[in-house]
């Protein structure tokens, strides 16, 4: 992008963070202290839905006066991202699960998105420690108002944060690669961690919080803020064939680059 179109969008990116901040603070304020006692996933998610429809609603409200010119994707849309045009995509409860249970690894997160690819990105952690992670495509990351940058180390050093898609089981494909990609990774790094949302550990790897994150199936609503976070800080950002990294990749791999390239051939010889 242009010089002008990244001033253009980190003026925008004090609003959109505020709008994320608010929504994930009164989130945290209304959240009961002690977990779910829903059993069946009927009631669960329909407790889901009383605090993320109105959070949700919020938040898309106000990223909508914020750029009214850009549509609205669901949270969790179906299909491919829209190639052209511009495209809000928010989450008011990344980590759903981990919020229900009283666990604060849940996140808020704002992404807009030009063209098919993320050109902004706000990743809020209301209840750890408040951190914020927001990035613009050819303007750099951030964390808490600091620029970051992804943190090289030798693969036995590196913590890697992996997760699944929702609905993985479905994909048998995805299915049978997470579980032989873990095999695979473990026994190459330090620990291997599942810490919560899916945006917040790719965005940490883009802070050096953690050396690698990978996922095996698509996930494009939840990996299209963190991404542009890592991508942004200097980290690779691909699918487990080693190509750039879009939307429509069935899996990706995050980490500085000479991390990634220790990691990636345990990723590409799965097939």
């Amino acid at each position: 992008m242009g010089d002008i179109e990244v001033r253009e969008l980190r003026t925008l990116l004090p609003a959109v963070e505020a709008a994320v901040r608010e929504v994930g603070a009164r989130l945290a304020e209304r959240r009961p202290a002690e977990p779910c006692q829903e059993f069946g996933l009927a009631g669960a998610m329909a407790r889901f839905a009383a605090f993320d429809d109105p959070a949700a609603a919020e938040l898309r409200a106000r990223l909508g006066v914020l750029r009214p010119e850009a549509g609205l994707l669901e949270d969790e849309f179906d299909g491919a991202v829209p190639a052209g045009g511009e495209w809000w995509l928010c989450d008011a409860m990344d980590g759903a699960v981990q919020f229900l249970l009283g666990l604060p690894q849940w996140a808020v997160t704002a992404t807009l998105v030009r063209d098919g690819a993320a050109v902004l990105a706000v990743v809020h952690a209301p209840q750890l420690g408040a951190r914020t992670y927001r990035a613009v495509r050819g303007g750099g990351a951030e964390l808490d108002g600091r620029p970051i940058a992804a943190v090289e180390r030798e693969s036995a050093a590196a913590v890697a944060g992996t997760s699944q898609p929702p609905g993985v089981a479905a994909d048998p494909v995805a299915l049978r690669r997470a579980g032989a990609s873990l095999s695979a990774v473990a026994g190459s790094v330090l620990a291997v961690r599942n810490l919560g949302p899916t945006s917040l550990q790719v965005a940490q790897v883009g802070s050096g919080h953690l050396g690698l994150f990978w996922e095996f199936g698509a996930d494009a609503a939840n990996l299209l803020p963190g991404a542009l976070v890592a991508a942004e800080a200097g980290a690779a950002v691909t699918d487990a064939a080693g190509a750039a990294w879009t939307p429509a990749a069935d899996a990706i791999l995050a980490a500085a680059p000479g991390l990634h390239g220790q990691v990636l051939p345990l990723l590409r010889d799965l097939d």
